[in-house]
């Protein structure tokens, strides 16, 4: 159950050496986890309506090798491990077949006061 996610990188993503800057690494991941939790069904706009938000706990990261302007990223996502209250989800970013970043994130859900509470049912029945 692997997600893709094709990104490009555009010159705005760069540094001053012309290569992705690390920290649009997580952008990039961040916008594929959303693409996956849409994929499986989950609204995050009803979430919020109900008081219910994802949150990013932990994130560790290896950067291997860099991205620059015009590379055709993609972004491959998958569930690691899940509980009722944690998913921990593994991503790379490749260019071809080249792995250039490597995470992994563990995500929770907190209510609308920062307390943590149970992921969504429909996250919760999947297997991981």
């Amino acid at each position: 159950m692997t997600h893709r996610l094709p990104i490009r990188v555009y010159y705005e993503d760069t540094d001053m050496a012309g290569i992705v800057y690390y920290a649009n690494y997580l952008r990039y991941i961040e916008r594929a986890r959303s693409d996956w939790v849409r994929e499986i069904g989950i609204d995050q706009l009803e979430m919020k309506a109900s008081g219910v938000v994802f949150a990013v706990r932990r994130v560790e990261a290896d950067y291997i090798a860099p991205a620059v302007f015009d590379d055709l990223l993609e972004v491959r996502t998958w569930p690691i491990s899940l509980s009722p209250a944690r998913l921990v989800m593994s991503q790379e970013v490749y260019r071809g077949e080249t792995v250039l970043f490597r995470a992994n994130v563990t995500i929770v859900c907190i209510n609308g006061v920062g307390k943590p509470c149970r992921l969504p049912a429909k996250l919760r029945s999947l297997t991981v």
